[in-house]
């Protein structure tokens, strides 16, 4: 189950990126939506429409899943807010764990990363049209391509890139494993902009309190403060992490390029033996 507060203006969209958002649970154990539940908060004071279009951008992803919307429940409040309980299934003995990453491991993410920099520009209105049409894009866009072409491969563990930042999720993942990650900060794929506006300060709260949560397991060498901050840098609806021996990286990276994803896929660093330091940049 997850629900939260408009992330954009427009209510179509936002319903597409919370449904996105609820939906990516499952697909990030391996799993298959098979029934949604729609979870609603609204204000009396807005006009219903606007509620109208919120479901029917979240009924048209659940759509796009494959899966059934089947009613759900809604109160009145004072902030509009959008989810899904989501319910789906999978193979018993194919279920992803966000851990058990192996020494050797390649590691990929399925997303760009970027979004709550971008929206935090938005709001500033210093980000472009480009820029925000890509990150919408980026939100509303379904992990299923990726988890259908990472599910004909031995995935060692995975997970999706949310309000954690890519290096809070990465922390559980290697913590869990008992491993540690190595990081390329520039070969992970950002949103347009994402690095300028990074540079300009324009970086949500969120991505403070995940660095603070990292510190003191994170060796981020020389890397500049501005990658530190977009690895930090809370996901809505973000993409698949995942863990897999290095042999399959390039074919698994063909196939997302057959698959037409709406994201950019890249491979973001590799598993080593436990060292002092959980995560560290390079």
């Amino acid at each position: 189950m997850d629900f939260f507060t408009p992330v954009v203006d427009d209510p179509y969209m936002f319903g597409q990126i919370a449904a996105a958002n609820a939906l990516s649970d499952v697909y990030a154990m391996g799993g298959e939506p098979k029934l949604a539940l729609n979870i609603v908060a609204f204000p009396n004071c807005l006009d219903v429409e606007i509620l109208g279009d919120i479901l029917a951008g979240g009924a048209d992803k659940v759509k796009e899943a494959g899966a059934l919307l089947a009613g759900g429940h809604s109160i009145q409040d004072d902030e509009p807010k959008y989810g899904l309980a989501v319910t789906g299934i999978a193979h018993p003995g194919k279920l992803y764990k966000n851990y058990g990453c192996r020494p050797g491991d390649v590691l990929i993410l399925t997303k760009q990363v970027g979004s709550g920099i971008i929206n935090t520009a938005a709001k500033a209105e210093m980000a472009s049209d480009q820029a925000i049409k890509e990150v919408c894009q980026v939100m509303a866009s379904l992990n299923k391509k990726a988890k259908e072409v990472i599910s004909a491969y031995p995935i060692h563990a995975c997970t999706d890139v949310t309000g954690f930042g890519v290096l809070g999720h990465c922390m559980e993942m290697a913590e869990g494993s008992g491993v540690t990650f190595e990081l390329s900060v520039k070969d992970v794929a950002y949103m347009e902009e994402a690095i300028s506006c990074a540079q300009m300060g324009l970086v949500p709260a969120g991505a403070y309190r995940n660095q603070e949560y990292c510190r003191d397991r994170l060796d981020t060498g020389s890397v500049e403060e501005h990658y530190i901050d977009l690895l930090c840098d809370p996901q809505t609806s973000g993409g698949l992490l995942f863990s897999v021996e290095p042999r399959y990286a390039g074919t698994i990276m063909r196939d997302f390029e057959k698959a037409h994803l709406d994201t950019v896929p890249s491979v973001i660093g590799r598993v080593t033996e436990k060292k002092e330091r959980v995560l560290r940049l390079c």
